[in-house]
């Protein structure tokens, strides 16, 4: 007990520059992969065939391939196919094409949420808004946004409360992130080795931080309750 607690200042200080990195990957792909999302979605209800076609193939080769292999792919397959480490060696190389690939990943399943929830909305408000003189656009954007965006909530949020837990993957490129350092104290980091004690503080930490989001996600829910 004494020794751990002689150690305990070196484990959190390296759990905490982790955290950064697990945080800094969960808010760029929540940044990136909502609007382009909304983006793929469009494509896939295109009356436009070919776009239609090629958003659906999309989403279903990314939906059924683990996210590990999607990462592992887009950072080595440059370098060695190409013979061009488009990523560079260091941890800022690492962190971009960890987060292109979370981005895209969690874009393919908010298409599918966004998607389920526009068709979801009445089709008798979008005749009543042309029958009005409303433009697509303008339907879409008074009417059915505000209904879709209550009904996607609870989708969303678990998608967002699983990326919190996913963000672990990003480790298979190296990328130091929170579970990285926890792990790097069983094989021997900064003078400990052998120690598994800092993996349940690493775990303390996703417990926290998922509880906030839970929290909060649950607060925009209840404000969304008008629509019922």
């Amino acid at each position: 007990m004494e020794l751990m607690m002689e150690q305990m200042p070196i484990v959190l200080r390296a759990l905490n520059v982790g955290f950064l990195q697990t945080l800094k990957l969960f808010f760029v792909t929540l940044i990136g992969a909502l609007p382009l999302g909304l983006v793929i979605a469009f494509g896939s209800m295109s009356r436009f065939k070919p776009l239609s076609w090629l958003s659906r193939l999309i989403v279903w080769i990314i939906r059924g391939t683990p996210l590990m292999i999607q990462l592992l792919i887009l950072y080595f397959f440059p370098g060695l196919v190409f013979k061009n480490n488009i990523w560079g060696s260091g941890e800022s190389g690492r962190f971009m094409a960890a987060s292109i690939g979370f981005i895209i990943n969690y874009a393919c399943y908010f298409s599918e949420i966004y998607r389920g929830g526009i068709q979801s909305i009445p089709v008798g408000q979008e005749e009543a808004g042309l029958v009005l003189g409303m433009t697509k656009s303008q339907i879409f954007f008074r009417v059915k946004l505000l209904q879709m965006v209550k009904r996607i909530v609870p989708p969303v949020s678990n998608e967002i409360i699983t990326l919190v837990k996913d963000t672990s993957l990003a480790r298979i490129i190296a990328l130091q992130e929170i579970i990285w350092a926890g792990q790097a104290f069983m094989k021997g980091s900064q003078g400990i080795s052998g120690a598994i004690w800092p993996m349940f503080f690493t775990a303390f930490y996703y417990l926290i931080w998922n509880g906030m989001v839970t929290i909060l996600l649950g607060k925009l829910e209840k404000k969304l309750d008008y629509f019922r």
